[in-house]
């Protein structure tokens, strides 16, 4: 398939995540982005998140 596989973090912790992607699947073709610069998203709503990944694409 030609179309990558996105990682989206609120952060660095999703590295692990695209690393075991990596592993799992080697030949496809990975993006990640990690929002560094509005780290945790954890006590952010729903409503904020979304417009967060609206902005980020």
């Amino acid at each position: 398939m030609n179309n990558p596989i996105g990682i989206f973090d609120s952060g660095v912790g999703g590295l692990t995540v695209l690393k075991e992607i990596r592993r799992k699947l080697p030949t496809e073709k990975l993006i990640y982005l990690g929002d560094t610069a509005r780290v945790p998203y954890g006590n952010k709503s729903k409503d904020t998140i979304i417009r967060y990944s609206i902005e980020n694409t």
